[in-house]
């Protein structure tokens, strides 16, 4: 995780969420990870709503950005589960 601004000041909340991340580019491979993300966003853009927040690696990160324990219990390939 890059931050620009030193004063920012990055919340275990925020961290967690790209903890995840991580976690899902590990088990798809970094690169199959942005390939999967940007396909997925551009299908998304022609549906009504917010197509970043519609994205599933981004449902599973925002809906368990709070439990600061969820990784030690997350399944594998967890974004495409059924939450």
């Amino acid at each position: 995780m890059f931050v620009r601004n030193r004063q920012l000041h990055i919340s275990p909340e925020m961290l967690n969420h790209e903890k995840i991340h991580t976690a899902q580019m590990r088990e798809l491979g970094y690169i199959f990870f942005y390939i999967i993300y940007l396909f997925e966003w551009l299908i998304r853009l022609m549906f009504k709503g917010n197509a970043y927040r519609s994205i599933s690696f981004e449902r599973e990160a925002y809906a368990h950005v709070s439990d600061l324990n969820y990784l030690r219990s997350r399944k594998f390939w967890a974004q495409w589960r059924a939450s």
